[in-house]
């Protein structure tokens, strides 16, 4: 996968921004929310329907981090530590949910997306349908795996930061995104290389 030199740009600027927020910078705070708020609480969409809750999940994890600031660790990498906030504290509320409504199941990664590029990126019909028929085996996949492909080719986690988030060692990680990317290209086809779309879609 090629470099994104402006992903790398903007770690480090995030990284800056977060040293400001620890010194309780507020204007260091408000660029970070505006960053990152929408693509949060897109990332929570994907576990479920209900905007609302996921709106003020987010909403709360800034809450948080802006009242314990100075208590605030240094992350390498704050996109990472903030999908990761988001996931825990869904988690969180799923289980405190189905301990008050007695549910049954305690799966809350029932992980659901659709890759998004941008538009001029597909303005021609080719591209168009391979993106669709990308979403298409993306979703036939096995939750874990799935939401290991968003991480990486979507917001452009690492394979450490992925296992990090998702409370497994490195080699599962690892073994999640090589078993996503096999299932995908059994079936794929075109003249579009696999990992050349899925690279695209990297916000």
């Amino acid at each position: 996968m090629k470099i994104n030199h402006k992903n790398i740009a903007t770690t480090s600027e995030d990284s800056q921004l977060w040293s400001r927020l620890k010194a309780g910078d507020e204007k260091a705070f408000s660029i970070l929310f505006e960053r990152y708020y929408e693509h949060l609480v897109r990332y929570g969409n994907s576990f479920s329907n209900y905007s609302e809750k996921i709106q003020d999940c987010v909403q709360d994890v800034f809450t948080d981090i802006w009242i314990y600031k100075e208590s605030l660790s240094d992350t390498t990498n704050v996109k990472a530590y903030l999908l990761s906030s988001v996931r825990k504290r869904f988690s969180r509320l799923q289980e405190r949910d189905r301990v008050f409504n007695k549910v049954t199941s305690t799966d809350v990664t029932n992980f659901s997306f659709e890759f998004s590029i941008e538009h001029q990126l597909i303005s021609d019909e080719i591209t168009a349908t391979k993106v669709f028929q990308l979403n298409k085996l993306i979703n036939l996949l096995p939750s874990r795996q799935k939401e290991a492909l968003y991480l990486r080719y979507n917001q452009g986690l690492n394979v450490e930061q992925i296992a990090d988030m998702l409370e497994v060692n490195y080699q599962s990680a690892n073994n999640l995104l090589h078993r996503a990317l096999l299932n995908l290209r059994k079936d794929w086809s075109g003249s579009i290389p696999l990992l050349t779309l899925l690279s695209l879609s990297v916000l």
